[in-house]
């Protein structure tokens, strides 16, 4: 009795607790309409788009809530509120709202990178309409794209000031305060406060100093850089730099064992220190031992800009056996050549953005040629005359317009080379040279994109390239000295044919490579070659070769590899680095 009892009375409260949700529920009216007030600008019907309430349904206040929330959300309202009016068969819904003001004007402050013109073209929020704070987030954050893509990373819009229809954004650039460095012991801190370009006060840009940080590390003198970011307190425009480096061991030995198709087997010893004294200054002395023996001894600061001033001097002694002697596309015999030369030179940049560059160096040198052999039968023989003594002044000027934030060569660079030889300390000859090159260098990636699948061969950082080199050069003298004559053929000018196959007073030459990277550190050359050089230049007869190239990317530098064909047979070249 007792248990059925018990469950009687769960029966009971269970029937009383449905009939009271049911008599709630029914206490809720059903909704005759629903409608908005308020709006003067915003239409009802876009306004109506977003609630969930809905004519016709029994009244849910959680609904009313959430459709509050969503009118605000739209952003065009600073206040939302909702109305319930009694009617004979239920209720009517009025959503009251008040719109924001109207645009009247926009304006900027604290911008100083791109006019207010220029960031009017990023907004898309327009005079006479009804301000949108969502549509206006979105407009702040297309500002602030802007700047981040162009490397102002650190730009940020500190506040947006809202007076009526005014509307005024203010921007903070922060600026370059201190730069500490530290951590070098051995290095001067000027060494590397001189790659660091940016100055106090300056306009902080993340892809301008990216790339000063690429060259410092790229200078070898440091393991490690890193870099670390402080506000003072008090100054939220500004932006201390803090550059904390590791040094290496900048003194090096090395050996070397390498075999050239055209030289042979040869090997030697090099001593190198790149930071002498912790001044950036480099010394060099090594010896090459083989058919083309070298010794030397070099000395130089290669730093320079508008106020520092490079330099180098240097001494060379040469002895090669064996060497082919060309006239008129034959071999005419073999030979040996043994040099002295000494050099000093210096120069510095110059120009708005130092793009221009000038470098003078002075140049003695003392040629022997003997031993001549293998000759054919009525050879020709217009070399072993020069033997002599050279002194020569030579005058370079550069202008570089590639673009320096990049990891490959993009833009074009240009140079001219002026160099008179006086019959002075000792010079046998007098002569003027002059001659001009220029390299190009374009990525091909927009090109090709749409035509084939881009993005999965070649990045943004190591694009498909075309490589073109144009060089033209002559002599006020009717012949040069054997050692000063411009020469074509062999790894560097005309792959196709022999070292020196082509000699005179006149040159020009044209080199063009296509460079599609197979992998990151593997591409693939496809190379055309075309020239001549001669006393009395034929400019319509030209000597040309085509071939395919590979490049291999080591740790000991790139590898080159190319197989020519043109002139009589077909050439292979080993070498390191690009042809240019």
């Amino acid at each position: 009795m007792k248990r059925y009892f018990r469950g009687e009375i769960l029966i009971i409260l269970l029937f009383f607790s449905l009939t009271i949700c049911g008599a709630a529920r029914a206490a809720e009216p059903q909704i005759v309409s629903v409608g908005v007030r308020g709006n003067e600008q915003v239409t009802t019907s876009y306004i109506l788009g977003v609630v969930e309430t809905k004519e016709g349904e029994v009244l849910d206040r959680d609904k009313l809530q959430r459709d509050i929330e969503a009118i605000y959300n739209q952003g065009f309202f600073s206040f939302v509120d909702v109305d319930l009016s009694a009617d004979p068969d239920g209720v009517a819904v009025v959503y009251s709202v008040r719109e924001n003001p109207i645009v009247e004007e926009i304006t900027f402050t604290g911008n100083t990178v791109y006019k207010s013109e220029t960031l009017m073209k990023e907004v898309f929020t327009q005079v006479g309409t009804v301000f949108n704070r969502v549509f206006f987030r979105n407009d702040l954050d297309r500002i602030q794209d802007k700047y981040h893509k162009d490397g102002y990373v650190m730009v940020r819009v500190a506040d947006v000031d809202i007076q009526g229809g005014l509307i005024d954004v203010k921007i903070v650039e922060p600026r370059v305060g201190e730069i500490i460095i530290q951590g070098n012991k051995k290095t001067k801190t000027k060494v590397i406060r001189r790659e660091i370009k940016l100055q106090r006060g300056d306009l902080f840009n993340i892809t301008k100093f990216r790339h000063q940080l690429g060259k410092l590390q790229g200078l070898g003198y440091f393991e490690d850089v890193n870099v670390g970011f402080d506000a003072p307190e008090g100054q939220d425009d500004v932006l201390d730099l803090i550059l904390t480096v590791k040094e290496q061991k900048t003194a090096s030995v090395s050996f070397n064992v390498g075999y050239g198709t055209e030289t042979g087997i040869s090997g030697g010893i090099t001593f190198s220190e790149t930071n002498l004294g912790g001044r950036g200054h480099q010394l060099d002395v090594g010896f090459d031992e083989g058919d083309e023996a070298r010794y030397w001894a070099t000395y130089s600061s290669p730093y320079m800009d508008k106020r520092t001033y490079g330099w180098r001097v240097g001494v060379v002694y040469h002895h090669y056996i064996d060497q082919y002697y060309f006239h008129d596309e034959r071999k005419q015999f073999e030979y040996d050549e043994t040099a002295f030369s000494t050099f000093v030179g210096m120069g510095k940049k110059f120009g708005r953005n130092e793009e221009w560059t000038w470098f003078f160096t002075l140049n003695w040198r003392d040629v022997d040629y003997d031993n001549l052999h293998r000759p054919i039968a009525n050879y020709y023989d217009d070399l072993t005359m020069w033997d002599g003594v050279n002194f020569s002044g030579e005058l370079q000027f550069t202008l570089d317009k590639r673009d320096p934030y990049l990891p490959y060569s993009k833009g074009w660079i240009w140079e001219t080379t002026l160099e008179q030889a006086v019959e002075f300390a000792g010079g046998d000859y007098s002569y003027l040279k002059y001659w001009t090159q220029m390299r190009y260098y374009m990525p091909l990636n927009k090109f090709l994109d749409g035509v084939i699948d881009v993005d999965n061969l070649w990045t943004d950082d190591n694009p498909i390239l075309l490589a073109a080199r144009l060089r033209i050069g002559s002599s006020t003298a009717e012949d040069l000295p054997a050692f000063a004559r411009y020469a074509l053929g062999g790894m560097n000018s005309l792959r196709g044919y022999h070292s020196r196959t082509f000699e005179g007073t006149n040159v020009l030459l044209g080199n063009f490579e296509l460079r599609v990277p197979v992998q990151k550190n593997f591409e693939v050359v496809g190379f055309y070659d075309v020239g001549n050089a001669a006393n009395n230049m034929d400019w319509s007869e030209f000597y040309d070769n085509y071939g395919i190239g590979l490049r291999v990317k080591t740790p000991m530098g790139q590898i080159r590899l190319d197989y020519a064909m043109g002139g009589d047979e077909n050439r292979t070249y080993f070498g390191f680095g690009q042809l240019f």
